[in-house]
């Protein structure tokens, strides 16, 4: 047998691999109601906007195929610019650097930044790619807390107790994924002062769902530093729901130009990938220097979901969440004690007996992610009724056979 390398075979990405057994299920002809993927098209009345579709389909049909610039077109790495100028900080075309997703983002900034013995710093629970990818590098993720009793928010003292010199990158997901915290002003000028304190330290500000903000309270990460660097990450996937255009960018702040050779490093990885779809760089143009009234109807369809799944979480006795502030997740807590410390099985058990597929928490943290299941909140409100009827069903059902 061929040996697979350790770093592929360790590689864990509960969001999809919980559809394994999913995809067994439906083969044997169950219909399974799919709360497991942040992808927004899945789900109905959240179409690509059609003006975007158009400029990406004119590409194809005239021609505009062909390889785009390593670093984006200029036209779309202008607008990206204009885009984050808005939000506070002075970014120019130069700054921005298009990439196949905010994923492949992470990548090359990784890849440009870690070695053996360099730490990554990233909030627990998190995105899984920021526990999969560094240690590729030879690079370790070190946790710290989010607090799980106060909707969220960031455990300070936890990233000052962490933080050496050996570490390279500070992550912070604003708004969260999986939990939906929005974290405040005040919270971002915290930990940018805690980075101030060690000059190798870059902050990773991954706002890929800063559109999605439902409480005013969101800023861009870099519009606060006038001293830390920082990569803003951003994209076309979900706020402007196009996830299978795999188009995202890195914007880089660098405020005391401490960030020379990190950018060639960066420049030199991207050039030797050659380019990001240059069809799909069009339709995010388009997204971009378009119309965006739209964007206020989409957004009111997920707060009016997201409001139905609080109102009827808080009926259902076994589970609680505290209240997300953004994007369009939530992190359901377990309170009956058969599930608190077993989130995997709870999720498996669902799907095989209800047909509905969540996310084990454990998979997204195996600490601080345990006894919590993230689920997406952009299904109808009818498909939503029916898997919380049978979420409660189920519990009521195990619970009553446990005292029996």
């Amino acid at each position: 047998m061929i040996p697979v390398s350790n770093r592929a075979s360790t590689i864990e990405y509960a969001i999809r691999d919980v559809v394994v057994p999913a995809t067994k299920l439906e083969s044997e002809g169950h219909n399974i109601i799919k709360l497991n993927i942040g992808d927004p098209i899945a789900y109905p009345g959240l179409p690509t906007p059609k003006h975007m579709v158009d400029a990406y389909v004119d590409g194809l049909e005239s021609g505009n195929n062909g390889y785009s610039p390593s670093y984006g077109l200029p036209r779309l790495r202008k607008a990206i610019a204009a885009d984050e100028t808005r939000k506070g900080w002075d970014c120019s075309e130069n700054d921005v650097y298009v990439c196949h997703g905010v994923t492949e983002a992470l990548q090359i900034i990784f890849a440009a930044t870690l070695e053996e013995g360099s730490k990554v710093l990233a909030p627990g629970p998190h995105y899984p790619p920021y526990m999969a990818y560094p240690q590729m590098y030879g690079a370790t993720t070190i946790e710290y807390s989010l607090k799980s009793d106060d909707g969220w928010s960031i455990d300070l003292d936890d990233i000052e107790s962490k933080m050496d010199s050996d570490v390279r990158l500070l992550v912070l997901i604003n708004p969260n994924n999986p939990t939906g915290n929005v974290a405040s002003t005040e919270e971002i000028d915290k930990l940018l002062n805690i980075a101030k304190k060690w000059p190798n330290c870059m902050i990773v500000a991954d706002e890929i769902y800063d559109g999605l903000d439902f409480t005013g309270e969101h800023v861009s990460v870099a519009s606060r530093s006038d001293s830390v660097p920082v990569f803003s990450l951003n994209g076309v996937s979900k706020v402007y729901y196009a996830p299978g255009w795999r188009i995202g960018y890195m914007a880089i702040h660098d405020p005391v130009t401490s960030m020379t050779d990190v950018r060639d490093g960066i420049e030199r990885l991207l050039r030797s990938r050659l380019c990001a779809s240059t069809p799909a760089q069009l339709g995010y143009i388009a997204g971009l220097e378009g119309d965006r009234t739209w964007m206020a109807e989409y957004c009111q369809r997920v707060k009016n979901r997201r409001q139905l799944c609080l109102d009827r979480i808080e009926k259902i006795n076994g589970i609680e969440v505290e209240k997300p502030g953004g994007a369009f997740y939530m992190f359901v807590r377990l309170t009956d004690e058969k599930w608190a410390s077993d989130d995997k099985q709870f999720v498996l058990d669902l799907l095989h007996e209800e047909y509905v597929l969540v996310v084990h928490g454990s998979g997204f943290s195996p600490e601080k992610g345990l006894g919590h299941f993230r689920l997406v909140y952009l299904a109808d409100e009818d498909t939503l009724n029916i898997a919380f009827d049978r979420i409660d069903s189920f519990l009521t059902r195990h619970r009553t056979a446990k005292k029996s």
